[in-house]
């Protein structure tokens, strides 16, 4: 059962609703501990001053901020609190958009948002009203000591708020050295039409059901080996090769080959599936029908012998005249 781990109100003009945050997210993330190889003794990491290599305790180390090769511009806690945001337990909208133009680049951490006690009609009100306008808010608050642009949005009847990363953090792609951004004016239009053509047959509805963290299965497979002691043998990988520009129309032509010849077998199997197989026959009726089959055949081959003896029969001999 998750906890809440923040709790506040959401603020747009005259009305506020109590609500509280939850995480959305329970990462499954594999942990390591570092050893000493050999005896398995835990490691330990010290704060330890690169002049010389004396250990420095938390209450003596300051932040310094490098504005040229070891020149620094040292900031105090003091200071720092100063300037730190105020710890307002206010959500504030800003302003109401289509979720469409908010590009995905600029998500970055989901949470939940539950109504407070007493709250629960104003959060009823607010979450439907933005599902049928069908807008996506967007608010500034504070979390952890630090100011949060974020936008929160209805989702199965709950409230969800989604961090964002501000426009200076997001690098644009006119910024990227040695990519040069193409309109596709240049590609061949039978290639086009075979890249729609191989996406179109990939495409389907969004399941996340369908899509694991196979790495983090085999990584925990692996340890569970390990831990029962079998041994444990490397597979060779093989890293995917580029396509190379002239064998661009091949790959295209192979990959919607072998699509379509998936298609095929899964359609075969599901026909199969569908046709139900005969039941097979009693020994009895077997054995019954075997030899009715038997007899059958004697008496076929009795009456092509009798047939056959009688066309060898002679002829009666011609009248003398």
């Amino acid at each position: 059962m998750a906890r809440a781990i923040w709790s506040g109100s959401i603020s747009f003009g005259l009305l506020n609703v109590p609500v509280k945050l939850y995480s959305a997210v329970s990462k499954q993330t594999v942990s390591f501990r570092e050893l000493r190889e050999g005896d398995g003794s835990r490691i330990k990491h010290k704060r330890v001053a690169e002049e010389d290599g004396k250990e420095v305790p938390y209450e003596k180390i300051v932040k310094g901020y490098e504005i040229t090769p070891d020149q620094y511009v040292v900031i105090t806690r003091d200071e720092l609190e100063e300037i730190d945001p105020k710890k307002t337990r206010a959500i504030e909208i800003k302003d109401f958009v289509d979720l469409d133009d908010i590009d995905p680049i600029y998500f970055e951490h989901p949470y939940y948002l539950g109504p407070d006690k007493g709250a629960e009609k104003a959060y009823a009100l607010l979450a439907k009203a933005m599902r049928d306008e069908r807008k996506v808010a967007i608010a500034r608050f504070v979390l952890r000591n630090k100011e949060h642009l974020a936008a929160i949005r209805p989702m199965d009847g709950v409230l969800t708020l989604t961090t964002m990363r501000f426009a200076d953090e997001v690098v644009s792609p006119d910024q990227l050295d040695g990519v040069e951004v193409s309109d596709g004016r240049k590609l061949e239009k039978r290639e086009l039409e075979m890249a729609k053509e191989l996406i179109a047959s990939l495409s389907s509805d969004f399941d996340a059901e369908q899509y694991r963290d196979e790495y983090r299965e085999e990584l925990l497979a692996l340890i569970e080996r390990k831990a029962q002691g079998k041994a444990i043998v490397a597979q060779p990988s093989e890293e995917p090769k580029p396509t190379k520009a002239p064998d661009l129309m091949a790959a295209l032509e192979d990959s919607l080959a072998a699509v379509r010849g998936e298609e095929l077998a899964e359609g075969a199997e599901d026909g199969a599936k569908e046709r139900k197989p005969a039941k097979p026959a009693s020994k009895a009726k077997s054995s019954g029908s075997k030899g009715r089959a038997k007899s059958k055949s004697k008496s076929s081959s009795s009456s092509r012998s009798k047939s056959g003896s009688g066309g060898r029969r002679k002829s009666p001999a011609k009248s003398r005249s």
